[in-house]
């Protein structure tokens, strides 16, 4: 039986990965310090018999109760603007010293690894759609840097392992992602457009909208990150992993004003924040040629599900 360690598992996307892995039979412990993670995204695992949770910070050397892993996947950094800027020195880490230590760990262990990296790495891109030979176009010094830079870093590890340890390694950019048990109070797009449509609230675009967004339904990115991790031929692979259509921001605030069919539909304008990418899609090329892997779920599809889950959230 294969053990899975999953690092940032009380997430959004670490728990939908932990749940995809007990299905296919795995043991799997769930590595959380809780500092964006929830623990009613892992509810209903607790009571599964291959199921572990662990209470700590990845900044430090795995506790002996995580066991001996044949596969790590590591997704423990907050993610959204609102989670990593609050806390950001935490974000530094977790992808520098953490990433070092559970690369360590593999290292020691034998086991096979993959780094949840980020579309970010690409910054405000000068080439679109982007591929994975892009170096990016990233502002290290500003409010989105903790995050954009200490995952460019988290990188330059898993390159370091890759040659001079071969560790079995691979990365991932992750593009918009979205689904249930997406924080309501995250700062996605996602999630405020369809909070504030349900609670008939005006909804929020920064700028003009005609900034440009490709989003992926969680259990398509799922699919994606197991294919990068066990298909043949992966080891030192770099993959976009994300939804390649392409649509602005008014134009997906008016989908979610439908779907959530309130009768409120007004839209108010702010200020783009700092470093904001104009435009973001991803190119898959490779994720299709390598890992035979395309999303599935269309927007309209995914976004059902999601509107679901918050309005049986709002009801509770």
């Amino acid at each position: 039986m294969k053990h899975s360690i999953v690092t940032g598992g009380a997430g959004f996307v670490g728990s939908h990965l932990c749940e995809f892995l007990l299905e296919r039979g795995h043991r799997v412990t769930c590595v959380d310090n809780l500092i964006t993670g929830n623990l009613g995204n892992i509810a209903s695992l607790r009571s599964h018999p291959r199921f572990r949770f662990v209470r700590h910070d990845v900044t430090r050397p795995l506790p002996k109760k995580a066991g001996r892993a044949d596969l790590l996947f590591h997704l423990a950094s907050p993610a959204s603007p609102v989670g990593y800027q609050v806390n950001s020195i935490a974000t530094i880490q977790a992808n520098s010293t953490g990433t070092h230590l559970l690369l360590e760990y593999c290292r020691k262990a034998g086991a096979k690894f993959l780094y949840a990296s980020t579309s970010e790495v690409y910054g405000n891109p000068s080439v679109h759609p982007q591929v994975e030979t892009y170096w990016g176009n990233v502002n290290s010094f500003g409010p989105r840097s903790c995050y954009d830079e200490s995952k460019r870093l988290g990188e330059a590890l898993v390159y370091e392992y890759l040659h001079k340890f071969r560790v079995d390694a691979r990365i991932i950019r992750i593009f918009n992602t979205y689904g249930p048990r997406l924080n309501e109070a995250d700062g996605r797009v996602v999630s405020n457009f369809i909070t504030q449509a349900l609670n008939g609230r005006p909804i929020t675009l920064y700028g003009k909208g005609s900034q440009t967004r490709s989003f992926c339904y969680v259990s398509d990115l799922v699919a994606g990150i197991w294919a990068a991790m066990t298909r043949p031929g992966t080891r030192g692979g770099v993959f976009n992993l994300g939804n390649p259509n392409e649509t602005t921001i008014l134009k997906f605030a008016g989908i979610v004003i439908r779907l959530c069919d309130t009768g409120k539909g007004r839209i108010i304008h702010k200020p783009m924040p700092t470093d904001d990418p104009i435009r973001r899609k991803p190119d898959i090329s490779k994720a299709r040629r390598v890992l035979g892997w395309s999303p599935r779920v269309s927007l309209a599809e995914g976004l059902g599900y999601t509107i679901d889950y918050y309005r049986q959230r709002m009801t509770k």
